[in-house]
């Protein structure tokens, strides 16, 4: 892999570390200060809150202004953010945080993400840039709520969001000078409304999002949910930051092996095992008590959920007719977010009648019920015979 894209995904998980350490600090000091399950779930609502907006309007940024101009803005949004939750750590504040990392995180991604795939050429040399992009996340999934959960136990709160503050310079020294490519002329906006339409006619498509969906909850309901049980559970801010840690790090592991697993299975089966799996991880959770049961329930879960971006790729790329892919790609964002957004209000709202517990198993069955809108996802690999 050339060095310069090295230093872009580096730089991409230094930024996106900043937005994973406000996930863990910010919840946590909301809940220690007396907010309730459902204020909390409000709060990390506002991650994605603003990336369900922007979809589409950062991609059009992107277009006209390359890559600089949109990391150096998200970088500015996402140091200013965080650094105002160091100096004010109080609710109001940490929502006004959330929200800007949550934006600065989403506009640097969709440039990043334009930026690599006009850099490379050939499908083979494609295709292994964007697996070394989706395991940026998730290595930053493990490097911010590890550090903030180490921080906040040894120097309080205000350190761990100092250091989330810190981060985006990191990214700002990796990507700058980056060597901007020939701009391309802006999408027409009515073109790329119809493409989204008739990407949304399809029902292959729809299934897709859907499954994709499914899957995304239960991601975000264990973001959401190891703090609330590790709260009930009396953990150390770091042993909870290790729990939600291992969870990366597992999803990383799976994203090495994958193109050796995915050469003898399809993507179908591929994400079908992903929610069954998933669905029985989530309803042993809450059942466990000790803090090494809980990192193994991690780890199990981020096995099993951290193969599901590449295969939702790949069959987002084969059902999808090449000039309408912009669209596919920012309707499969937008739903994602939409998600992120939805999901905490709805655990928040259903935790503070049933508990964490309660979450989980709700969760549970609803993604091992919807492992038939993977199986009738097979059908495209019979249609390839």
């Amino acid at each position: 892999m050339p060095v310069h894209l090295i230093r872009l995904i580096t730089g991409q998980i230094c930024l996106h570390a900043c937005m994973t350490g406000l996930r863990l600090a910010a919840p946590l000091l909301a809940l220690r200060s007396g907010s309730s399950p459902a204020a909390v779930g409000f709060l990390l609502s506002l991650f994605a809150l603003s990336q369900v907006f922007l979809a589409l309007p950062a991609g059009r940024y992107a277009n006209r202004h390359g890559l600089g101009r949109p990391m150096r803005l998200g970088v500015v949004t996402a140091m200013v953010g965080a650094g105002l939750a160091a100096i004010w750590p109080v609710y109001p504040v940490l929502c006004v945080a959330v929200l800007m990392a949550g934006a600065a995180t989403g506009v640097v991604l969709i440039a990043l993400q334009r930026y690599v795939g006009r850099a490379v050429e050939g499908r083979e040399d494609l295709r292994r840039a964007f697996s070394w992009l989706s395991i940026g996340p998730a290595a930053s999934n493990f490097l911010g709520p590890f550090v903030a959960g180490l921080l906040i136990d040894a120097s309080g709160f205000r350190a761990a969001f100092a250091f989330c503050a810190l981060m985006p310079l990191a990214c700002w020294a990796l990507m700058r000078g980056t060597t901007e490519l020939p701009p391309v002329d802006e999408p027409d906006d009515r073109s790329a409304l119809r493409g989204a339409a008739d990407m949304l006619a399809q029902p292959d498509f729809r299934r897709l999002l859907l499954v994709n969906w499914c899957l995304s909850a239960c991601w975000d309901v264990h973001t959401f949910v190891v703090p609330l049980l590790g709260h009930e559970l009396h953990l150390s801010a770091s042993v909870i930051g290790t729990i939600l840690g291992s969870f990366a790090v597992a999803a990383t592991a799976i994203r090495l092996l994958l193109p050796i697993i995915a050469a003898h299975q399809p993507e179908w089966r591929m994400l079908m095992i992903s929610m069954l799996a998933g669905g029985l991880i989530l309803a042993v959770y809450p059942l466990q008590k000790h803090a090494l049961a809980l990192g193994l329930c991690s780890v199990l879960l981020g096995f099993a959920l951290g193969s599901v971006q590449p295969m939702v790729m790949s069959l987002l790329h084969q059902i999808t007719p090449e000039q309408h892919y912009g669209e596919a790609l920012a309707l499969r964002l937008m739903t994602i977010n939409a998600s992120s957004v939805a999901m905490p209000l709805l655990f928040g709202a259903v935790g503070a009648v049933v508990g964490a517990a309660g979450v989980f198993w709700a969760t549970a069955l609803a993604v091992s019920s919807g492992s038939r809108l993977a199986w009738g996802l097979r059908r495209l690999e019979l249609g390839k015979d």
